[in-house]
């Protein structure tokens, strides 16, 4: 249900962004207030994105205080959810034409608003574009939020082969040992396939979503389903999703390109206050990379380490509510 006061916004709307239209979420009580744009993870799960309005848990952080703070943004990026066209090139589906993107709607929010900057926040795969995009686009952002930020995408993935293939002995499967063991070491440069084992295998032993015996944490199979609840989205729009999104985005070409980045070795400094926030039970995106990460870089106004007791790399909803507070503390920046 849409919790916003009827003077606020609730608000998707399609905007040409990158050659082509691509929709956003725009949701606040107050449209004077400060904007903060998320992007989402995946590529090609758009959560929190489009399907998100009126939602109060999105994985990533409560809303029904912060859109009394900010005028709160979710996007579907290029090729997924509302945001997918058959007619979009898959040469086209670049680390650096994400970052293009998310600079062009940044400028869409700060015109239509009337804002000299704005916050910036990004969730796994959309930290990795929210790092690089604050790393060239300073002047455009009053601080910059990393929830299960990728440092490395190669070094994190020896760490997942490792602590896959441990798992899959723990368990005495097989065919995992089997599959796992002819992928070779990362980077995986030569095929799709060798990366895709690996993700596959992660999601059958519950990388994403972290519960044991005390901590019940939310089911892919809940998440999924509230998409579909979605008074926004279709069914032709999950499709676009789970199916058209993601072949469009995940070439070989993709991978290849993802496995270069290393965040470490190409961003050191930052112009802007950087908050990370992680999981403390995340073994998809892996805390070790990002305590070393955050101990060199040189944040020039600021940096901070927030862990979430009770996450895995996607957040307990318990956690989303502190998140959502540690978003509302970013407004001393502006």
């Amino acid at each position: 249900m849409d919790f916003i006061i009827k003077s606020g916004i609730s608000e998707i709307t399609s905007i040409k962004i990158g050659g082509i239209d691509q929709s956003i979420l725009i949701q606040g009580e107050d449209v004077t207030k400060p904007v903060i744009l998320f992007l989402h993870g995946g590529p090609s799960l758009p959560l929190p994105g489009v399907s998100s309005r009126g939602s109060n848990y999105t994985i990533v952080t409560n809303t029904k205080d912060l859109v009394k703070h900010f005028i709160v943004v979710f996007w579907d990026q290029r090729g997924t959810g509302k945001s997918f066209h058959k007619s979009i090139p898959q040469e086209s589906m670049t680390v650096n034409q994400f970052v293009s993107d998310t600079v062009e709607v940044t400028d869409y929010l700060r015109k239509r608003f009337d804002k000299e900057k704005i916050f910036l926040a990004g969730h796994s795969w959309g930290s990795l574009i929210g790092l690089k995009t604050v790393s060239e686009n300073a002047e455009k952002y009053y601080s910059y939020i990393g929830l299960s930020q990728i440092v490395s995408w190669t070094e994190n993935d020896r760490l997942g082969l490792s602590w896959t293939k441990k798992e899959a002995k723990r368990r005495n499967n097989k065919r995992a040992i089997k599959e796992l063991d002819s992928v070779g070491e990362p980077p995986f440069l030569e095929s799709f396939k060798q990366w895709g084992v690996l993700r596959k295998w992660q999601q059958r032993f519950g990388t994403i979503v972290h519960s044991d015996e005390i901590i019940k944490g939310p089911s892919l199979f809940s998440i999924t389903i509230s998409m579909l609840k979605s008074k926004d989205y279709s069914l032709r729009d999950m499709y676009h999703t789970f199916y058209k999104g993601f072949k469009l985005v995940y070439s070989d070409d993709f991978i290849i390109d993802i496995q270069k980045i290393n965040f470490g070795e190409t961003i050191k400094k930052i112009d802007i206050p950087v908050t990370f926030i992680h999981g403390k039970k995340d073994i998809h995106v892996f805390g070790e990379l990002l305590e070393t990460y955050y101990e060199q870089l040189d944040a020039v106004r600021g940096k901070r380490m927030i862990w979430m007791d009770k996450s895995g790399h996607i957040f307990h909803e318990e956690d989303t509510a502190r998140i959502e507070q540690h978003l509302i503390e970013e407004l001393k920046h502006s």
